[in-house]
């Protein structure tokens, strides 16, 4: 349980083995997308199909989460965790078999793994962490996505040359296989006290409790949309200054990895602010912000100055990306005792669900009207759910800080 001194310090080990366990399986996310170039030459396809095989693994995540917290229920949370692990390197390892189908259940296998990360962590974290420095600590834990990609974006590009495709993948898969064993060397820590008190409440009774819930339906619903917003900009970005701003592809690479950076940091700004302010309103302007900084995408003109492009592009990217950690952290205050993994699959069931619609919606808006409009139908959306979220933050009893 949390430290009754409310300090950090025996919870260090668990922090370090979630942020860890979040690495790994980011890797494995991110991987196929970084080898793609490759492994499409070598099977004869289109590289265009990552983005088919990116919406399978969310997809898949999506359900899988649901689902999680009566697994961690029969099973412990750690033991989730690894699994997750081995899923992951199972689907490395079945893309290196190098056909079209052995890729498509590599996908499949990666959405297992993704789907129980964010549940279980919250599981032995809510138990671990004093509540007042729950948003700084999930916003930690959630660093390790950006920052798995940042691996995966490094490290696979200088396998490839050493070791071919195949073998990148195959050492990827070995460190993910590294990670589950040295989870269980930690597994009495983690797990000894933290076992639910009872049975999960089943996926049914969890969905409806969320959505019956006022603040915890707003941050759900905000959550689907928010990530819509950070996907669109992830996987589009680079391709909208190359085509309307006329940007090289370095350039436009450049930019979005420091605006990746900056939201990075954010994160963690945005988690201690998390614990010192309402949770609610705070991701409400977040989201004001968030909607200004796409509007603010989609006004780049062609002739417009590329300092001024850079601003924009970074400046938006540290709000887009920033504030997925103080979401968690206020569903898992918010969650009754002993159900925290539960009502924190939901949210990430609604948050991987933008992650599958997102990025297609925003596509065909582009291909119909330009990527302008997309941006502002994006921008649109964003601001309903921040004003929605700042509406019910205005509820009395909605916005109680933490003891």
């Amino acid at each position: 349980m949390a430290d009754a001194s409310g300090g950090l310090r025996p919870a260090l080990i668990p922090i370090g083995a979630m942020l860890g366990t979040q690495i790994m399986v980011s890797l494995a996310v991110l991987a196929l997308g970084v080898l793609m170039p490759a492994i499409a030459n070598d099977l004869a396809i289109d590289p265009k199909l990552v983005g088919v095989f990116t919406a399978v693994t969310y997809a898949v995540a999506s359900v899988v989460a649901l689902a999680t917290a009566d697994v961690i229920a029969r099973l412990g949370a750690v033991r989730v965790c690894q699994l997750a692990l081995l899923a992951g390197a199972a689907g490395l390892a079945f893309s290196a078999a190098a056909t079209l189908w052995a890729c498509l259940a590599a996908v499949i296998l990666i959405g297992l793994a993704q789907g129980p990360t964010n549940p279980a962590s919250a599981h032995i974290l809510s138990q671990r962490v004093p509540r007042r420095y729950y948003s700084i600590v999930f916003s930690l834990k959630q660093t390790g996505v950006p920052v798995g990609f940042g691996i995966a974006g490094i490290l696979l590009p200088l396998l490839l040359g050493w070791v071919g495709w195949r073998g990148a993948a195959l050492i990827a898969a070995a460190a993910l296989v590294a990670g589950a064993v040295a989870l269980g060397l930690l597994r009495s820590r983690l797990d000894a006290t933290t076992a639910p008190p009872g049975p999960s409440p089943g996926i049914r009774r969890s969905v409806r409790f969320v959505l019956g819930h006022r603040q915890l339906r707003v941050l759900g619903w905000s959550a689907l949309i928010y990530v819509i917003a950070q996907h669109s900009f992830t996987f589009f970005l680079v391709t909208y200054l190359y085509e309307h701003c006329r940007l090289t592809i370095g350039e436009a690479g450049l930019l979005l990895f420091l605006a990746q950076m900056g939201g990075t940091a954010q994160r963690l700004v945005l988690g201690a602010l998390g614990d010192r302010l309402p949770r609610l309103p705070l991701l409400g302007w977040t989201g004001v912000a968030i909607a200004a900084g796409a509007t603010g995408i989609a006004l780049i003109a062609p002739d417009t100055p590329y300092w001024l492009i850079a601003l924009a592009v970074i400046a938006y990217g540290v709000v887009v990306i920033s504030w997925n950690g103080v979401s968690i952290a206020e569903f898992a205050h918010l969650a009754p005792p002993g159900q925290v993994a539960a009502v924190a699959a939901v949210q990430t069931a609604l948050a991987f669900s933008g992650a599958v619609l997102g990025p297609p919606l925003f596509g065909l808006i582009a291909a119909a009207s330009g990527y302008s409009w997309a941006f502002l139908v994006v921008a649109g959306f964003v601001a309903a759910a921040a004003f929605w979220q700042l509406t019910v933050a205005r509820t009395p009893g909605s916005t109680r800080a933490d003891a």
